[in-house]
């Protein structure tokens, strides 16, 4: 092979190395995204929740726009934060108390807009936040953007939505992935009966959690969800079982019974194993050395 051809295939082989570094450095941003950082925001509430490393880390009140079209719904890019942003409709400087921006600015890639018209921001009127006031953009506290913008990275998502469901299920419909620790692998018996648990059994906070759904028909249970008012109402035996999702309480034969408040894991209510036996009557035995659940019903 001559030095010209040579030099042709190096250059060719060097293309090569690029193009699929590209794809593999794509790849594991794509992935790394699942479960990096994301932001949520909910019109419905006037609330946004700051999601990082699969955990829900904060929530914020916050305000949205006058009428319902001017907030845009979808999924956007936080494409720049900047400090000091000045007001240039009325030429008020970055950082005056005057400024209606405050002086954080999280602007959002919306069409073809790259973070110049839509941003999460701060305000000179506390007062408006929890209220439908905006032009479009998302207003927080002051001091509650300053500390979410030292947080956030730049190319962080914000699903804008309006929605009953929960700031977990929102998380997770759009691609996120919650962390939970462990996944229980021992056995569940019932009445001394082995059952076969379809959804898995975690180990959250040194706590097992159990599907409330699967858990109240393993025990011979009906469920009900109510999608609007995110409640469950739950017949097991003589008790009637009526729980708000992420309440920490349930009211069972309608007297109120305190309990470890349940939570959702992707788009499934969890509920803490040892809470069963509150709100069903049955009696929950854990042997850790078997690594075995029984949970056995009142007399």
């Amino acid at each position: 092979m001559n030095m010209k051809n040579l030099r042709k295939w190096v250059a060719v082989l060097m293309l090569l190395a690029l193009v699929v570094g590209s794809f593999s450095f794509a790849g594991s941003a794509q992935a790394a995204g699942s479960s990096g950082q994301l932001i949520v925001i909910n019109k419905k509430t006037n609330k946004l929740a700051f999601f990082d490393n699969g955990k829900l880390k904060s929530t914020f009140p916050v305000a949205t726009g006058k009428t319902n079209d001017l907030t845009p719904e979808g999924k956007f890019k936080i494409v720049n934060k900047i400090k000091n942003r000045p007001y240039y409709t009325d030429g008020i400087a970055g950082g005056d108390p005057k400024n209606p921006l405050g002086d954080r600015w999280l602007g959002l890639e919306v069409g073809s807009t790259y973070g110049t018209t839509y941003a999460i921001h701060g305000n000179n009127n506390e007062n408006s936040i929890g209220k439908y006031v905006s032009a479009g953009c998302i207003r927080m506290h002051n001091d509650d953007i300053r500390g979410l913008f030292e947080q956030v990275d730049r190319g962080t998502y914000a699903v804008i939505t309006s929605s009953s469901l929960s700031f977990e299920q929102i998380a997770a419909k759009n691609g996120y992935s919650l962390n939970v620790t462990d996944k229980f692998t021992g056995k569940v018996f019932v009445n001394g009966k082995l059952q076969t648990v379809k959804d898995d059994i975690l180990m959250i906070d040194s706590r097992l959690y159990m599907p409330l759904r699967e858990g109240l028909e393993l025990l011979g249970g009906t469920v009900n969800w109510n999608a609007k008012t995110m409640t469950v109402t739950s017949k097991v035996g003589s008790k009637t079982i009526v729980h708000k999702a992420k309440s920490s309480t349930a009211k069972v034969n309608g007297k109120s019974v305190n309990m470890t408040a349940s939570r959702f894991v992707g788009n499934k209510l969890y509920i803490p194993l040892r809470d069963v036996s509150k709100l069903s009557g049955y009696t929950v035995k854990w042997y850790g050395k078997d690594n075995m659940v029984s949970l056995i019903a009142p007399k």
